[in-house]
């Protein structure tokens, strides 16, 4: 599935420093395993993925340090924010990531959280391998400059 099936439904929150932080190669989609009131505290876009991150954990893949905040109107069974989420994929997807996260330096990283058209939550996880800083600053200077040929074709 591409980028634009994702905004068919409803987006929750994006990881904007992803890109930046890290070299991104194979993109997947995941189901994910929530509570009632995750979801509807996903629905109102109470949610974080910035400081989150996916990894395996006794052949399951997990969501690790995703914030969603509690349910304003959840009583005491309300569900931990940061609480770790079990992610459902395919098995042959399970397979070949578990293969690239072996590794050195190789991350899951979650790029954005939304629902899809049918209104299930899904994430889209992307196999990252994180930049040195020289290599951010030549991000930076490659972005600065594309901006500034923009402008001077612009005029």
């Amino acid at each position: 599935m591409s980028g634009s099936d994702a905004a068919k439904g409803k987006t929750v929150a994006v990881n904007r420093r992803a890109r930046f932080e890290y070299t991104l190669e194979d993109e997947v989609e995941a189901g994910l395993v929530l509570t009632g009131t995750e979801v509807k505290s996903l629905r109102a876009g109470r949610a974080s993925i910035n400081e989150a991150y996916a990894g395996a954990k006794q052949g399951e893949f997990w969501l690790f340090n995703a914030m969603i905040a509690e349910y304003e109107a959840g009583n005491r069974n309300n569900h931990e924010p940061r609480r770790p989420r079990k992610l459902l994929l395919q098995k042959r997807q399970m397979k070949k990531l578990l293969g690239r996260l072996k590794t050195k330096g190789v991350t899951l990283v979650p790029l954005s959280l939304y629902f899809n058209a049918r209104g299930l939550a899904k994430i889209r996880l992307a196999v990252g391998l994180g930049r040195k800083e020289y290599e951010k600053r030549d991000a930076i200077k490659r972005r600065e400059w594309k901006r500034e040929q923009a402008r001077l074709l612009k005029k």
